[in-house]
């Protein structure tokens, strides 16, 4: 059976290149094959997408969003996008080669971790898992973040389960370059 979710290819049409020209791409004009999987519905690609989640107004930092993101795609098994994340993001989020391995390897508990970077994996990992976070957690949670970023953070896990669903049943084979999990 032929697998709908594909990328396009180009040259695409006039409307979805419009739309694609404000999706992040490398200087030789190349745009990801997940952002060119969301081009098959021009509704999912300007209004049920993510291509703002990686705005400058964040109110968390680099390195907590990368981490929420590395963590989310790790639990989803997707490889496409935690290799996406490492290979673009990981060494201006600071992550040391072994906290990489350790967002998809070890659980909260690993000495890689701050103690605020313990709660924000483990947070992630109960949001991942069911959606919500314990009475403990999220006492936790809410002595680390304000609202906004609590909001931030579940968006983020919302959005990365999404991006997950889409790489993975697209199939996407790894970006060139990228990076794959670690045995």
């Amino acid at each position: 059976m032929k697998n709908a979710l594909t990328p396009l290819e180009p040259p695409f049409s006039q409307d979805v290149a419009t739309v694609l020209q404000r999706y992040p791409q490398d200087r030789d004009g190349y745009i990801l094959k997940l952002f060119r999987v969301f081009a098959n519905s021009m509704r999912f690609l300007t209004s049920k997408g993510v291509s703002n989640l990686l705005d400058k107004d964040s109110p968390l930092s680099l390195r907590q969003r990368e981490i929420v993101i590395l963590r989310v795609t790790a639990n989803r098994d997707c490889e496409y996008e935690w290799g996406v994340h490492v290979s673009t993001f990981a060494i201006a989020a600071k992550l040391t080669t072994e906290q990489v391995a350790a967002t998809r390897l070890d659980d909260s508990s690993a000495n890689c971790w701050s103690e605020e970077e313990a709660t924000l994996i483990a947070c992630v990992d109960e949001i991942c898992a069911a959606a919500t976070v314990s009475d403990a957690q999220l006492a936790r949670f809410q002595t680390y973040w304000d609202a906004q970023q609590q909001l931030e953070i579940l968006s983020l896990c919302g959005n990365y389960h999404l991006v997950c669903a889409v790489a993975n049943t697209a199939r996407l084979d790894n970006e060139a370059g990228a990076a794959t999990f670690p045995e």
